[in-house]
């Protein structure tokens, strides 16, 4: 958790849970133990959540390994015509010779074929890609 729960607990939790606890010591009444139980299930309940929530929303740390494999374009998450266009005249591929190929085509078939080497770098956590194609290639791989 983070500093701000720290912070709730130690001055709000922690007094409040004495204050209870106290309380049913001098009056043993159930009203001030269930309250406590409560507390604590809905505390126990909120980490768990956010544990779960970390979890499933943490970004992923890519290595060189996840990039290698076919790219096209995904008609279902970026519909229309000009998706369609794309997906009929380019793809590329990332193989683990660290070389890329860049596929012009015309749906099925190939007509050229650009290659070029790729590279890693990792100036954060996750590892960059890096392409160098040759200085003769498509337009859509230049680079400034």
């Amino acid at each position: 958790m983070g500093f701000g729960f720290n912070l709730f607990c130690i001055f709000i939790l922690l007094p409040l849970l004495a204050l209870l606890f106290i309380l049913w010591l001098i009056s043993p009444k159930k009203i001030f133990i269930k309250t406590i139980g409560w507390i604590f299930i809905v505390v126990f309940s909120l980490i768990v959540v956010s544990g779960i929530t970390r979890t499933l929303t943490a970004k992923k740390v890519l290595s060189k390994d996840d990039y290698y494999g076919t790219y096209v374009i995904d008609r279902d998450i970026i519909p229309g015509k000009q998706a369609d266009w794309q997906y009929d005249h380019f793809r590329f591929e990332i193989k683990d010779n660290d070389s890329i190929y860049f596929y012009v085509t015309d749906k099925d078939r190939i007509l050229q074929t650009y290659k070029g080497k790729i590279l890693t770098v990792k100036p954060y956590e996750s590892e960059r890609l890096a392409v160098h194609m040759p200085l003769r290639s498509h337009h859509v791989l230049r680079t400034v």
